[in-house]
């Protein structure tokens, strides 16, 4: 080990003070240094200090240990989290030069932490409490000899698989009670006979895309204990979305900001060649996949050319990845970057079908908004009950579902609405019922 724990704080707080004059704002950061072993622990929870056992997170942890083990696979050179104080750790085994880099890193995530709107309602003052408490909750109902640990982890499993169907923009969801003295209202001072014929009995009373939410409200006979499961997985699932739907643009801001940083502090000469080297690492193309490092920080540096620093700083605060990529990914970006569009062909295999030229750009990067962030995620809504049944309906985009998926999803669904559950979807064009 190159460092001690005096140097690093000196260094510490020489990036701090040159943060400062460039304008960046973030949480106070609590650096945590552990060995590669807790490290990867660290990523299997989330980097959470606290976090609810789960078989999921343990297979994620033996699987990286072992191509760790087998050098199939790297680890990150950081892990930081959303929480004011922010907790970061730093990896034992890393050089001193590389300590330097990942603390000017981890400002520039907390900085986008702090001030992006995706994250406003996060509550990242109170998120390590709020972990620790649904631990020790769960821990109870495992050890509760009337629920036990294979009916806790049926009702988790449950939760999981749909925990990120839910508004995924900042949208509140309503109660039904809300609904109904919001249609009540209109009816009341309908003039046009709109609403003449309006089912005010009808639940929802408009589609529903928070699926936990739902179930939490409209089932009054779930036991307390798996309700507050429920509510446990979708407070978490709320606290993470908005890193799936930024992280093109955290990790390009972070990395836009090491760089800037630790170009302008005045480093040993013998950290120059090092720490080009490992930015480099981070920022390179991934071939055959999207580097989300790669394109954040080359639209950002882009961004700093064009238009200036001040209109960094607004896509930091306003923007998300799609509207991020939307507003700002050109077309000569795309063909600088080499962007294009495949699919995969039943007789063909995979065929490439848009690159970035005058014709085709656009439809790359259309193409582009449809697989980061949440779209990703097929979005599911609760259309109605019906005879008690839960009706959910796919909002189809062109993409179909993977029908054994969608089964499996289905079967999940009974364990948290034992009524029954249908979900329509369109599959190769025809209506098909799940």
């Amino acid at each position: 080990m190159d460092w001690n724990f005096n140097e690093l704080e000196e260094w510490d707080n020489k990036i701090c003070d040159l943060a400062k004059t460039k304008g960046l704002d973030w949480f106070p950061i609590t650096y945590e240094v552990c060995d590669y072993f807790s490290m990867i622990g660290h990523m299997s929870y989330h980097g959470m200090p606290t976090h609810y056992g789960h078989w999921s997170y343990g297979k994620a942890f033996e699987r990286t240990h072992t191509m760790y083990n087998m050098g199939q696979e790297g680890l990150p050179y950081e892990l930081i989290i959303n929480s004011n104080p922010s907790i970061a750790y730093l990896m034992r085994e890393n050089p001193f030069y590389l300590q330097v880099l990942i603390m000017a890193h981890c400002v520039g995530h907390s900085d986008f932490f702090k001030n992006n709107r995706m994250f406003k309602d996060t509550r990242p003052e109170s998120v390590v409490g709020r972990f620790r408490s649904a631990k020790k909750r769960i821990q109870s109902y495992t050890e509760d000899p009337t629920i036990g640990i294979e009916e806790v982890e049926r009702v988790l499993d449950a939760a999981h698989a749909v925990q990120f169907q839910t508004y995924r923009y900042g949208q509140k969801r309503q109660s039904q009670k809300d609904l109904i003295a919001k249609y009540e209202e209109k009816i009341k001072n309908d003039e046009t006979g709109e609403y003449k014929d309006f089912d005010i009995t009808r639940v929802p009373l408009e589609p529903d895309y928070d699926i936990l939410g739902f179930i939490i409200e409209n089932d009054p006979k779930m036991p307390e204990w798996k309700r507050d499961i429920i509510d446990i997985v979708r407070d978490e699932s709320r606290y993470f979305l908005p890193q799936i739907q930024t992280k093109i643009m955290n990790e390009g801001w972070a990395s836009y900001w090491h760089y800037t940083l630790l170009h302008d502090l005045e480093l040993p000469s013998k950290w120059h060649l090092p720490f080009l080297k490992t930015h480099n690492q981070v920022i390179r193309p991934h071939i055959g996949g999207l580097n989300p490092y790669h394109l954040g920080f080359t639209i950002f540096k882009d961004i700093e050319k064009r238009l200036g620093i001040e209109e960094c700083f607004i896509a930091r605060e306003c923007s998300h990845d799609v509207a991020f990529l939307r507003q700002y990914l050109t077309r000569e970006l795309c063909e600088d970057l080499g962007l294009f569009s495949f699919s995969e062909k039943r007789k063909d295999g995979f065929t490439i079908d848009e690159i970035s030229d005058e014709e085709g750009w656009e439809a790359v990067k259309n193409n582009l908004f449809m697989n980061v962030g949440t779209n990703s995620i097929p979005v599911i809504y609760i259309d109605e009950l019906a005879d008690g049944f839960l009706i959910l309906r796919h909002e189809y985009d062109g993409r179909d579902l993977e029908l054994d998926h969608a089964e499996s999803v289905v079967n999940h669904l009974n364990v948290l609405w034992d009524q029954g559950v249908k979900l329509f979807t369109i599959i190769e064009e025809d209506l098909w019922e799940i």
